[in-house]
């Protein structure tokens, strides 16, 4: 087998790309991957350093896996910033490191791609060598797989890697008819505060829509990269991990699997979150306001998307990292896994025994939390 290492991914062909993922999950796909280098948000400027893996066999591509070579932790939503920290009090680098992963999307799903005739158990050995020999060339302190899909993930950990989890809050579809169906399977109490939510935004004299695909017009990008830009000034200083060019393009570049969610204030515009979706799941992202008003948030990022799922007979909505309280809303707490490979073996051998302790405080969480679940007893 032959192994290539891109520099951008716009050295492999969208068409070998694309066939070997073979699915709807817009976020492996050749154009957004490719949009996000071209537009400057991923890129080796913002430390994000592109050397995807392409694998051949008889110059014909049986494997894909995106890859990056990163100088820095942010945008991942796997936090490893004490482990850095620890390597720093050695007077160790950590960085740079190795990241298999969707630049600044939390989202489970595929991560290593494979042509029809190829086994996992075939490339793994190939994959893991190319990894290891990548990390000794570059000087990176380890190679850390995310939100990967179970059967790579139990794959990974065969094969030596250390298994660490994490918690987000996933809406499961219940075939729910309408909206009403997934509030009748609510408490009573429960129901009744999401209808108040509800109601609260006709009060505040607010008018909240969905818009689709060709239907998000080109100034509600220009809106939607104002609100988003704001909103991480707003809360870490900084403008935020996606440029101007990546919303302007992203409408014509990802058409057919956008949905934003808007409201409007008489003829002002106030609010707006992006949505992205598959045949299978809908996947909430960004959101921004140019004021704030009660219950909107919930409106927009939360219910708005509940009802696209129903309507769409989406399976499953992730609305995104962390919000505990999601689950007063529905939204089931459920353990996400990363694999880790650290080249040092004595820090590999703490890092197991902290990813070892902090999966039993994982697990035991999602236990209770589910306990706060708002649904009636069956």
């Amino acid at each position: 087998m032959d192994i290539r290492i891109l520099d951008s991914i716009d050295q492999c062909d969208a068409k070998d790309w694309d066939g070997l993922f073979n699915n709807s999950y817009p976020f492996l796909q050749h154009r957004f991957l490719s949009l996000l280098e071209r537009s400057g948000s991923a890129c080796t400027s913002t430390g994000w350093q592109p050397h995807h893996l392409l694998i051949s066999e008889d110059e014909l591509p049986v494997a894909a896996m995106p890859l990056y070579l990163k100088s820095h932790s942010w945008g991942e939503y796997v936090f490893d910033w004490s482990w850095a920290e620890a390597y720093q009090r050695q007077q160790l680098d950590y960085y740079p490191k190795l990241l298999t992963a969707v630049p600044f999307t939390p989202a489970i799903g595929p991560r290593l791609a494979l042509s029809p005739q190829t086994e996992l158990a075939t490339v793994t050995p190939y994959l893991l060598t190319a990894i290891q020999q990548l990390a000794d060339q570059q000087g990176a302190s380890g190679w850390h797989l995310l939100f990967p899909e179970p059967h790579l993930t139990a794959a990974m950990q065969d094969a030596g890697g250390m298994l660490r989890s994490g918690v987000q809050y996933l809406w499961q579809n219940r075939d729910y008819g309408n909206f009403e169906d997934f509030l009748a399977a609510l408490s009573s109490r429960k129901r009744k505060n999401i209808s108040r939510e509800r109601s609260g935004l006709q009060q505040q004299g607010l008018r909240v829509y969905r818009l689709s695909n060709d239907e998000i017009t080109a100034d509600w990008w220009e809106f939607f990269f104002q609100v988003y830009h704001n909103t991480y000034l707003k809360h870490s200083g900084n403008s935020g991990y996606l440029t101007q060019h990546f919303f302007r393009a992203l409408g014509e570049v990802m058409s057919g699997q956008l949905m934003m969610a808007v409201a409007e204030k008489g003829d002002e515009k106030v609010a707006a979150a992006l949505f992205f979706y598959d045949e299978g799941n809908l996947y909430g992202r960004y959101w921004g306001c140019t004021q704030e008003y009660d219950f909107l948030h919930f409106e927009l990022c939360y219910y708005q998307g509940i009802e696209f799922a129903i309507d769409a007979k989406l399976a499953r909505f992730d609305a995104g990292a962390q919000g505990e309280h999601k689950v007063r809303r529905g939204f089931e707490p459920m353990e996400t896994c990363s694999v880790h490979w650290i080249r040092r073996p004595d820090f590999s051998a703490a890092i197991k025994r902290f990813v070892l302790e902090e999966r039993q405080y994982v697990l035991d969480y999602i236990q209770e939390t589910r306990r706060q679940l708002p649904y009636k007893a069956q």
